[in-house]
């Protein structure tokens, strides 16, 4: 069966390609939502995908049933769905990668995506992912970046990933993208533990500016600054009603003031700090989770 659908074959320029799936690497949904804002910020167009037969668990990850018009059932499968578009100031096209994490076949699912990558001449892989961490919700989400490339770290002023432990799809493909000389870049947005439920437009919006900066151009995210209004304001109201998770709270802004841009957390502490998270959440209750009336 042919596993990569192509609907019709675009014309690029010095592509990017840019991914970002839900879940174990999708921290408060920050990545998705960076990646989605950008498809609907340049005006992307979808032009393949995935075929999710043979990716995923369905009894793990379902499919959903929709009604059409209120009256039609539709069966909506997990999408990994490629896009194109050709951003105003990026001087280069850019493609789009937005998707779910599958379960199993990680190399092959990650060899189509590097043949593509390949098949149009992509110069770049930047993945987009969001860790759980001690950082408060009313500070800007630190961001890191790493690369394999100690040419590329040194250009693109990034860090050298040593982390070791469990990894997702997000790992496989960059170890997909250096076994076939594809540069590759990860950024890695920080978002807090005690709201991971809640949708986080703060680290969509740092991901986005960071990888403004990465590729040199101005992303528009008036949007995204007005949603972070909003979550902040949501997020603190709800912390305020429990005496333990506000007193926590600002034990972070404190620690927050504290760090400068210099002492950021490292994209390996930052890996370490959710590995730590998810395993003391098995043997122990930790802070409360906080939920938004929007979740």
């Amino acid at each position: 069966m042919d596993e990569l659908v192509v609907d019709h074959r675009p014309v690029l320029e010095r592509p990017v390609l840019i991914a970002a799936f839900r879940g174990w690497n999708d921290g408060a949904q920050g990545a998705s939502l960076a990646g989605g804002f950008l498809a609907k910020t340049w005006g992307a167009e979808q032009f393949a995908s995935i075929d999710p037969e043979e990716f995923y668990d369905f009894q793990a990850t379902r499919p959903m049933v929709s009604l059409v018009d209120g009256i039609t059932r539709q069966i909506d499968w997990p999408e990994n769905d490629f896009y194109h578009a050709s951003p105003d100031g990026l001087g280069r096209s850019a493609l789009l990668l937005l998707g779910v994490e599958p379960s199993m076949r990680w190399r092959r699912f990650s060899s189509l995506i590097v043949d593509l990558a390949r098949e149009y001449e992509v110069e770049m892989v930047v993945t987009l992912g969001a860790l759980l961490a001690d950082v408060p919700h009313t500070r800007p989400s630190p961001v890191t970046g790493t690369a394999g490339d100690p040419q590329l770290v040194e250009q693109l002023g990034l860090q050298t990933s040593r982390y070791e432990g469990p990894t997702g799809i997000v790992g496989v493909l960059h170890d997909a993208c250096n076994k076939a000389s594809l540069p590759s870049v990860s950024l890695w947005a920080a978002v807090p533990h005690y709201v991971s439920l809640a949708p986080s437009p703060r680290a969509a919006l740092a991901l986005c500016q960071r990888l403004g900066d990465l590729l040199e151009t101005r992303i528009d995210t008036a949007e995204l600054e007005q949603a972070v209004d909003a979550y902040t304001e949501r997020v603190t109201e709800a912390v305020s009603t429990d005496e333990e998770t506000a007193d926590y709270v600002q034990e972070l802004e404190r620690r927050a003031e504290m760090i400068d841009e210099t002492s950021l957390p490292s994209g390996d502490s930052l890996a370490a700090e959710l590995t730590r998270f998810l395993r003391e959440q098995d043997e122990q209750d930790g802070p409360p989770d906080v939920a938004t009336d929007d979740q």
